[in-house]
């Protein structure tokens, strides 16, 4: 698919509802998969499992998540008809890092090599094997991704030799909708939502929030509010 058939994709699915966007990848790629966090966007594994059983979904692993969240993962493995994957660091990578720094380095470094090991390098290599994959990224999630279209050529994993392109379903959707999916569907949930937690990530990098602060407050506290991603969604959501 190339950039001008992508930006024609992304004009005709602008605003339209989740289920139509994963219709439409699916129906265009056979090599694509659904990113799944371990979080809210359980409602992807959902619609996505509806709409071709056996769908391909991977998570990451990074060795730092909650208890919850990994009985969570099976929960969701047992419920859905999927084939869950689960991705793992690169295992030297992380040694050195970890022999070096310590395993707090991130409170005063910046959580950016961490993830990058972590995170960004299973999910460059996992990416390696696809043509497009499907996030759970939304607009109201944070100020960087205030401008998450439905459809877009990935702007971090992609290139000359290997175009990529990205769904995200839910870029329009608010959390409350995602909230009243997953009451009406009866689906399970991270039960760290029920003590405050809402956007999850690593154990010591996620806390709950406060009522009235911003979802994204709970991810790398310590740090600026325009710096709360962890290298995975980069693009137009984060040129303003």
């Amino acid at each position: 698919m190339t950039h001008a058939d992508i930006e024609t994709l992304r004009t005709e699915l602008a605003d339209r509802s989740p289920r139509t966007v994963l219709e439409a990848a699916l129906k265009r790629f056979e090599r694509i998969a659904v990113s799944f966090s371990g979080a809210e966007d359980v409602v992807l594994v959902d619609m996505a499992s509806r709409l071709r059983p056996g769908i391909e979904v991977f998570t990451l692993d990074t060795g730092r998540l909650h208890a919850e969240t990994y009985r969570f993962l099976e929960e969701v493995r047992e419920r859905f008809p999927i084939r869950l994957e689960v991705l793992s660091p690169d295992a030297a990578e992380l040694e050195t890092m970890v022999r070096e720094k310590g395993l707090f380095s991130f409170y005063r470094d910046g959580h950016q090599e961490c993830c990058g090991i972590r995170k960004v390098g299973p999910l460059r290599r996992k990416l390696a094997t696809l043509d497009a994959w499907i996030t759970g990224q939304r607009r109201d999630q944070n100020p960087t991704r205030q401008a998450v279209p439905e459809v877009e050529a990935d702007p971090a994993f992609a290139s000359e030799d290997h175009p990529l392109v990205k769904f995200n379903p839910l870029a329009g959707w608010t959390s409350i909708q995602v909230w009243d999916y997953i009451a009406a569907c009866d689906i399970p949930f991270n039960a760290l939502h029920l003590k405050g937690y809402v956007s999850i990530g690593c154990e010591p990098c996620t806390r709950p929030i406060r009522p009235g602060q911003h979802e994204r407050e709970g991810r790398w506290w310590w740090e600026d509010a325009l710096k709360k991603e962890c290298g995975l969604h980069i693009g137009d959501s984060s040129k303003d």
